[in-house]
């Protein structure tokens, strides 16, 4: 009969559903359901015998109808720069990891220009999605402020190192401890016996940047020493090679830097290039460190003292504060620990 074979085609490409996994299994719907959100009722065999069904069939739970019954998608968004730097594009690989570890479905946007009219679109897109919550990378200042303005009743974490809490009720920052980051390794150069430390900045517009300068000077200050005035670049290994071409005929003469604190590895990247094409000894005549850890920092020509940002720990404490605001729980620390890892760029000054 045509009609009947029709009909069992059809049956057989329809995808499984969960009273088929029941089926199989042995066991009720219910069970099912128990099994697939995680329930601490069902026993250990069940939930193995349930989990093969599920992989036997090629089952995979309707999202849409989950969130008609419980008004939760499991999905966040996230949102950012689309920076290709090291920091920023580290971050937005460790929160979307971070994400599927908590069970989550994110949803990426990526924006070059924080117009208030862009964003609003974005968190539009994340609304009609009906994310749970939302992740936003911000590194400058324009991004965090394009951010407060916008009106929504989701939980937001910032990942940015700011100045102060967000005026905005539900912005909640987190953060790697960007100035505690510039304080060792500033304390680094000081306790090898380095009498200052010149600091190449970042870009000033930058919460990085300005919690890196800050945490400097404190060291400096904090021991009584000279604080050097900084040197602005942007975060490109060109600035600075530039920066250290102008300083290479005082530290000739002797008369320049015995210590350089970069404010990120590819600046530093940039001041080992132009002291090894003068002649410059690293760290011979000059320490030199950096900041970020970034992939082959310990391969340089000598290998990098800098400070390493766990990019890991931070997009997981990214997602336990997100699903704490989402749960309405109280939020616990926000600020995680760099570490310093010295390497043969930095070490003992020659006496002068």
């Amino acid at each position: 009969m045509p009609g009947a074979t029709g009909t069992r085609s059809a049956a057989a490409r329809r995808p499984p559903s969960m009273a088929d996994v029941a089926a199989v299994a042995g066991v009720s719907h219910q069970t099912v359901s128990r099994v697939l959100n995680d329930h601490p009722s069902v026993r250990p065999e069940t939930r193995e015998r349930v989990s093969q069904a599920i992989a036997s069939l090629g089952y995979r739970r309707n999202s849409a109808a989950r969130a008609l019954v419980t008004r939760r998608t499991g999905t966040i968004g996230i949102l950012t720069t689309g920076s290709a730097l090291y920091g920023p594009a580290s971050t937005v690989g460790a929160v979307e990891e971070a994400a599927r570890e908590h069970g989550y479905f994110a949803s990426l946007a990526s924006v070059r220009t924080f117009e208030h009219t862009r964003l609003a679109e974005v968190f539009d897109h994340f609304m009609d999605q009906g994310v749970e919550g939302i992740v936003v990378v911000a590194p400058q200042d324009d991004v965090a402020a394009a951010v407060e303005a916008i009106e929504t009743d989701l939980p937001i974490v910032l990942i940015a190192a700011l100045d102060a809490e967000p005026n905005r009720a539900g912005t909640i920052p987190v953060a790697v401890d960007q100035r505690r980051g510039a304080v060792l390794v500033t304390e680094h150069l000081l306790d090898l016996g380095h009498e200052t430390v010149l600091h190449l900045a970042g870009p000033a517009d930058w919460f990085d940047a300005r919690q890196r300068e800050r945490g400097w000077r404190q060291a400096l200050e904090g021991r009584g020493r000279n604080v050097p005035d900084v040197v602005r670049c942007d975060w490109t290994a060109r600035s600075g090679y530039e920066a250290a071409r102008r300083l290479v005929p005082a530290i000739v003469a002797g008369e320049g830097p015995s210590a350089i604190f970069a404010a990120n590895d590819q600046l530093a990247l940039g001041v080992l290039r132009a002291f090894w094409e003068r002649g410059v000894a690293v760290p011979g005549d000059v320490s030199v460190a950096g900041f970020d850890d970034i992939a082959g920092a310990a391969y340089f020509v000598p290998a990098l003292t800098t400070v390493s940002q766990p990019f890991v720990s931070l997009g997981r404490r990214c997602l336990e504060v997100l699903a704490d605001a989402i749960e309405g729980v109280a939020l616990g620390n926000r600020l995680i620990g760099p570490t310093l890892v010295p390497r043969a760029s930095t070490g003992v000054p020659r006496r002068r």
